[in-house]
């Protein structure tokens, strides 16, 4: 693709559908493309538990809790910016990039140099080399965050989903290797390298636009202000997140947080197979319609009736069987991280409705509101990890769960203020999906303890038998509780025509076009 005309400005969206039906189709690529990565995870998950020890998890997790931070700048804020914007040209692209690359060199050399006082921090001497090669990420990546900020707003979502699947392919190859070959940590770390590398590279080459000289353009410094407004939320937000592994790690050491990080990852699964791929659309589609308050609100809450819908289901049926999935996955000597995980089951729909006030506050070109509830998110949930840090692990998986159900309404009636968008609304899409989860979760609870065909596993292939059995009937009653208290099929049906529009148009031969809404 290339981003620019003759003139130097970007290239309208080219496309005969509406803008309903683009972001739907770009939907379904991410979607896709997240799917593959998933299957991937999996995979990488259940061989590397078995190759790496939960200290060698812990290592790099002592790492990438910091590393992450840097890593992300320019990936979070100018790719914002270029999907926000209203024009946008090569002049002022380039400066952009500069200025990306120019900040993520120093980064990285900081970085590096930090890894002696991490190591000192941790008590670990093995911390200070892996902060050293994790450095790398950092300036790589930035290379190649305009690239795809490019593709996204030319809604390019197939090449995007593509190179991140690529880039994930490289990471699970390159790790998997290395760990049969006995380099412990180090064959996470130069996995992750692998994969930074795969990706800018890629978008290099998908998105065939070659930064000139930096010079003076309209924008740049506007731009260069939105994007240290994104990156200073997605700073605290990170921090709130990562408080978490600061603190198991320092108190417990490695081996605990490795524990702890696996739990972890499980528990935010649905949000970046749900949540991650379908941000970039989303906020793409609510910016072309931010000035029409109706259609605003009207695509906003589909999306999120649609999470609710999977989300409340997901979050109550994996605090049902997550000690089971945990033992499936990773194998035997790993079931402190299943009793972990159980805690943060019933938090997981709720962290996924939560997470879609950024939408609002991004779409309407206010990241400044979105940075400053941030700081009040940040200082609430690390007020709940210092209180629970005296249970351990356990106790900082349940604060997790607590904190969302503290600022999920709050912060939708936040980011909605400067629109509008009341909280009545919002709440009359929630409530039932929520009510659902729970009495089908309660239900089948009862059903397993009174029920001898559920007794505790006792081998990997009881654990998945318990599980499978389990989920699908929590599945039926929440199915049923859902249809109940919604008077009908509506909430089912709307999802299935929603999932069939993701689909590619050659899927679907033989039925009716679907009417576009523009």
């Amino acid at each position: 693709m290339k981003p620019f005309d003759s003139t130097g400005n970007f290239h309208p969206i080219a496309t005969g559908e509406g803008l309903r039906r683009t972001a739907v189709r770009g939907v379904g690529a991410s979607v896709a493309g997240q799917a593959g990565g998933f299957a991937l995870m999996i995979g990488s998950v259940v061989i590397l538990a078995r190759l790496l020890t939960p200290a060698d998890f812990g290592i790099m997790t002592m790492v990438t809790t910091f590393s992450l931070l840097f890593r992300s700048f320019g990936m979070n804020g100018f790719t914002e910016f270029i999907m926000q914007r209203e024009e946008l040209t090569h002049s002022l692209a380039s400066n952009l990039f500069w200025v990306c690359l120019g900040i993520g060199a120093v980064l990285t050399l900081a970085f590096a140099a930090s890894g002696p006082l991490l190591a000192l921090f941790y008590h670990n001497s093995a911390v200070a080399p892996v902060a050293a090669g994790l450095s790398l990420t950092i300036g790589l990546g930035c290379a190649g965050y305009i690239h795809l900020g490019l593709l996204q707003r030319a809604m390019q979502f197939r090449s995007t989903a593509i190179i991140n699947l690529v880039g994930h392919l490289s990471l699970v190859i390159v790790t998997i290797v290395l760990a049969m070959a006995g380099w412990h940590y180090w064959a996470l770390v130069w996995g992750s390298v692998t994969q930074t590398v795969v990706v800018s590279a890629s978008a290099w080459w998908t998105c065939r636009w070659i930064p000139s000289r930096p010079g003076r353009a309209s924008g740049t410094g506007s731009g260069l202000k939105f994007a240290m407004n994104v990156y200073s939320h997605f700073a605290f937000s990170y921090l709130t997140r990562n408080t978490d592994n600061l603190l198991v790690g320092w108190r417990f050491g490695d081996r605990a947080l490795g524990f702890y990080k696996r739990a972890y990852d499980l528990f935010v699964l649905p949000e970046t197979q749900l949540l991650a791929p379908v941000s970039a659309v989303v906020v793409s589609t609510l910016s072309r319609v931010s000035g029409d308050r109706e259609q605003f609100q009207r695509y906003f809450l589909r999306a999120i009736s649609v999470l609710a819908l999977v989300g409340m289901g997901v979050g109550a049926d994996f605090a049902l069987v997550g000690k089971d999935l945990i033992r499936f996955l990773l194998g035997p000597g790993w079931e402190e991280a299943g009793r972990i995980f159980a805690l943060f089951g019933p938090g997981i729909g709720v962290m996924l409705l939560y997470n879609t006030h950024g939408w609002v506050h991004l779409s309407i070109g206010r990241p400044e509101r979105w940075f400053r509830w941030g700081l009040l998110e940040f200082a609430c949930t690390a007020s709940l990890f210092l209180v629970a840090l005296h249970w351990g692990p356990s106790g900082i998986a349940l604060a997790w769960t607590i904190s969302y159900f503290l600022l999920m309404f709050p912060g939708f009636w936040y980011a909605g203020k400067p629109i509008g968008m009341g909280m009545g609304p919002i709440f009359a899409v929630i409530w039932k999906f929520f009510a659902a989860s729970v009495a089908a979760g309660c239900l089948t609870f009862l059903i397993i303890r009174t029920t001898s065909l559920f007794a505790e596993p006792f081998s990997t292939l009881s654990a998945f038998v318990r599980m499978v059995s389990v989920s699908l009937v929590f599945s039926g009653l929440y199915f049923l509780a859902v249809i109940v208290l919604h008077g009908g099929l509506k909430p089912l049906t709307e999802t299935v025509s929603l999932f069939r529009d993701l689909l590619p148009q050659r899927m679907l031969r033989g039925t009716v076009p679907a009417t576009v809404d523009t």
